[in-house]
């Protein structure tokens, strides 16, 4: 019976490594920039990197997620559009952002 219920329980999470982070977060941002309104990056991960300051989940700093309810369009755009080239930075794969 045990054995029964491991066989159904849900495969544990994939991490997200900052390579896959950054595919996906370039991915999304494509469509994001057209939306309107312009949505939400979060991702509900929701605990900030002291190293790199900004959330490990959507890349946001703190200032930019307090603030994303009150921002406009334009300013939210302005933040997808940096949200795949901070992730290649914390890939390894660019200078800072």
């Amino acid at each position: 019976m045990a054995s029964e219920r491991n066989a159904m329980a849900p495969a544990p999470p994939t991490p997200i490594t900052p390579a896959l982070l950054a595919a996906e977060l370039a991915a999304q941002a494509e469509t994001a920039l057209q939306a309107s309104p312009v949505p939400s990056p979060c991702r509900n991960v929701c605990r900030m990197d002291p190293a790199s300051g900004y959330c490990e989940g959507c890349l946001r700093t703190i200032e930019e997620i307090a603030g994303w309810s009150s921002a406009g369009d334009e300013d939210k755009r302005r933040i997808w559009a940096q949200l795949p080239q901070r992730a290649a930075w914390l890939a390894g794969e660019e200078a800072s952002p």
